[in-house]
């Protein structure tokens, strides 16, 4: 029997350090080939005709021409999925998002002073396995800013209400499109996001420039407050906690969950919890198996589950397994899922 073909990956990066760092941490996953690597956005261009990679790691950051401007070229002429891997300034966060916004499939965070590249190998060739196999739907997120908000009639105004979203892979454009889509007179929301640390701050600044209500990366023991959304920062888990007046959520470095941090599960089983029955859970695209089993428990109380579907996932890892475990009460498209998320509160069933 033949072996499966490895994933043909090309380098793009204007670091000889960084390209065989790069190189070498993908070298360690005998799924994975780097067929090549390119000191910029020119040579890049001859090799994807030359050596037909699967899959490109992009750093944005290069002469001649950005990184940036380079994806959005190769978008429109030469469709290919890419990782970004970007450094972590304000800048560098900044690009990235507009990065995801421009099509590719994820990003990761080169490392810095205190962390070895041998730290994050196993995560990077999870990225680039994963956008060997993504697919970009082709619909309402991309317009999502020119959308206006849905009406909050028939959501009342119930202590214990709230929110619970989680994504990974392609998650950021898929959050992207619904939060702006609901209405700012909504139960309290917490979104765990599977993002770099830093990157999580962008994020949330982004979102919060969309949305008709505030944004923001969580602060440890904050309120989550009717009307708000909160963010879990990049590399800590965010849970909630129930208080007498509402509640607060808790940020803890406690050891990764499935390889995550934060992670959803972590979410999703304080708020089983806490909040149980009233709690709307929310698993969005993204690989892996994180959230599913949170998720499970979430149900088995009587909260409302939804879970989105194949054909709008860029990758169907974590809705997947949420599907196969019984946890999502519905299945949805990702362009029904703000309407979804209306019904789940108003106890109206979702069509």
């Amino acid at each position: 029997m033949n072996s499966p073909a490895r994933i043909r990956v090309l380098v793009v990066d204007d670091s000889a350090i960084a390209r065989r760092s790069i190189t070498q941490a993908l070298a360690r996953d005998p799924a994975i080939e780097v067929v090549g690597v390119a000191s910029d956005p020119y040579v890049a261009r001859d090799r994807i005709l030359a050596l037909r990679p699967d899959v490109l790691t992009l750093d944005l950051e290069m002469p001649r021409m950005d990184g940036l401007t380079f994806l959005k070229i190769l978008q429109e002429h030469h469709p290919i999925p890419v990782v970004v891997i970007s450094s972590a300034t304000p800048a560098g966060s900044a690009m990235a998002m507009e990065a995801l916004a421009a099509g590719a499939v994820d990003v990761v965070g080169k490392p810095d002073g205190s962390q070895a590249l041998g730290e994050v190998a196993r995560h990077l060739a999870q990225l680039v396995k994963a956008a060997a196999r993504s697919h970009r739907w082709q619909g309402a997120p991309a317009t999502a800013e020119a959308q206006p908000a849905l009406q909050g009639g028939g959501v009342a105004s119930v202590p214990g209400r709230v929110i619970l979203i989680g994504a990974s892979t392609g998650g950021v454009e898929a959050l992207r499109f619904v939060l702006p889509r609901l209405p700012a007179d909504l139960p309290p929301i917490l979104v765990v996001q599977h993002i770099p640390p830093r990157f999580s701050r962008t994020m949330a600044q982004h979102l919060d420039e969309l949305c008709p209500f505030p944004v923001r990366e969580a602060e440890d023991g904050e309120e989550a407050s009717w009307g708000t959304c909160l963010v879990a920062p990049g590399d800590f888990h965010m849970a909630l906690v129930k208080t007498a007046g509402g509640y607060r959520v808790r940020l803890a470095q406690s050891p990764p969950v499935h390889h995550c941090r934060p992670a959803v599960d972590v979410l999703f089983r304080s708020a089983a919890e806490h909040a149980g029955q009233d709690a709307v859970a929310v698993l969005l695209t993204g690989m892996g198996v994180d959230g599913a089993r949170g998720m499970l428990a979430l149900r088995t109380l009587g909260a409302r589950t939804l879970a989105q579907d194949e054909s709008s996932c860029v990758v169907f890892g974590m809705p997947q397994a949420a599907i196969k475990l019984g946890a999502a009460e519905k299945v949805v498209p990702l362009h029904r899922m703000p309407q979804a998320i209306m019904h789940a509160l108003t106890g109206r069933h979702p069509e």
